[in-house]
């Protein structure tokens, strides 16, 4: 293994059953497969790297989750291309998600960052962005 490389990140979620839904089709598009699967939780792994949602327990879901808090703003993954990016942008819009900064798409993040960005059911910012 390549020292510093993440090994897995970890995300407690509020309805394990919707954030299944909503990554799974995401994560297996990006070539991720399903790992692990337990009662209150469930992963996916893409070559060493691995990610796992775990559901939050009652007693902790008197908060809701803020990206502006601190913490975890969001997740960003590559795209194999821009082409990418926009097929994944439709898949998002036909699936009801909210697509973040319309007015700005696909150039929210500068002129030379083409990126969709959007939002899980627990409003975690997710990026997909092209290789420049």
């Amino acid at each position: 293994m390549s020292k510093g490389l993440i090994h897995h990140i970890e995300l407690y979620v509020s309805d394990l059953k919707k954030t299944v839904d909503f990554w799974g089709w995401f994560l297996k598009d990006l070539g991720y497969t399903s790992f692990q699967e337990w009662e209150n939780g469930q992963s996916w792994k893409i070559d060493q790297t691995y990610i796992v949602f775990v559901q939050a327990e009652d007693r902790f879901l008197d908060t809701p989750y803020h990206r502006c808090r601190v913490g975890l703003n969001h997740l960003a993954f590559y795209a194999n291309s821009r082409r990418h990016v926009d097929e994944m942008t439709d898949k998002l819009q036909d699936r009801g998600i909210n697509i973040l900064y319309p007015e700005k798409h696909p150039f929210a993040g500068g002129e030379n960052h083409y990126a969709v960005y959007f939002e899980d059911p627990d409003r975690i910012k997710v990026e997909l962005v092209a290789p420049e």
